[in-house]
């Protein structure tokens, strides 16, 4: 089936999102997506809310989850979309990978203090509520709530990017790991948000094929990082190494995000679209 707006990329409460699966699903519908997925951080403890609650204003539905992944020394994010959400190893991995972030979280207070900003981590943990899904983005939240910063795009650009005090480095999932949890539950593995890595180009090129040699066979062109130049760049990414092309707004909050669900350009028109693989996985 062909969908003229997918939004496949977006983030609730369950993980670092403000709004519920249920507000996001009838704010989806509300602007025009035909067909959504919820994509949390490293979690898919939201899926049977976002199904349920797509099913309730007639939203067609693909399962999703955005997997952190250490390579060449950055964090990448990896898109899984269309998997059997019950299946246990991707379950078990997804806890292994969130594992490290209450340490972190810890080491980046300790790192805040140290430069005058006190109870960073608690303030963090009332964003969130659960130390495992604990992230920079929450610690933002709490920043801005206390004046340190007008916005969380200062916080970031002040405090919790690399070099910068408040950042601690973590080592999430392998790349390989992530794509067999995803292509092991029957769905397609999708790098999120490419021009975001700040890649040299060999390092680029071993990311996408060593992401293919593993399986992968998605990469997000319109995303709402992306300006309209990076989006032309990875729609030719897509064409040179044959990878199917999603898009998604990655939504995570009325007052904080780029675009909001649904805002989106269209794929060029060339491209295959990951959904078109998934047809018998939508709900």
């Amino acid at each position: 089936m062909n969908y003229s707006n997918a939004d496949l990329h977006c983030h609730s409460i369950v993980s670092d999102g403000t709004l519920t699966p249920e507000a996001l699903a009838q704010r989806a519908k509300s602007n025009g997506v035909d067909l959504w997925s919820l994509t949390d951080h490293d979690e898919i403890g939201g899926q049977d809310r976002a199904i349920k609650a797509a099913q309730a204003v007639g939203l067609a539905y693909l399962t999703g989850t955005e997997i952190s992944v250490s390579f060449a020394g950055k964090t990448v994010h990896i898109v899984g979309l269309g998997f059997d959400h019950t299946q246990a190893s991707m379950a078990e991995g997804l806890l292994a990978t969130r594992g490290g972030r209450e340490e972190r979280a810890q080491d980046m207070a300790a790192q805040l203090e140290k430069v005058g900003i006190k109870g960073a981590y608690d303030g963090a943990l009332k964003y969130v509520g659960n130390p495992e899904l604990i992230s920079r983005t929450h610690f933002a939240r709490f920043l801005v709530e206390s004046g340190v910063c007008s916005d969380t795009s200062e916080v970031f650009r002040k405090y919790l990017t690399e070099g910068k005090p408040g950042f601690v480095e973590h080592k999430w999932a392998q790349l390989g790991n992530a794509v067999k949890w995803i292509t092991g539950a029957n769905g397609i593995a999708v790098i999120a948000h490419p021009a975001r890595y700040a890649f040299s180009p060999n390092e680029e090129y071993a990311l996408i094929t060593e992401f293919i040699a593993h399986g992968g066979r998605g990469i997000e062109v319109v995303t709402g990082s992306h300006t309209e130049a990076e989006a032309v760049r990875y729609a030719d990414v897509a064409r040179e190494f044959n990878l199917l092309a999603s898009r998604g707004s990655d939504f995570h909050s009325p007052h904080e995000s780029r675009l909001d669900l649904g805002s989106l350009s269209a794929l060029p028109r060339d491209l295959t679209p990951v959904w078109t693989l998934l047809n018998e996985r939508v709900h």
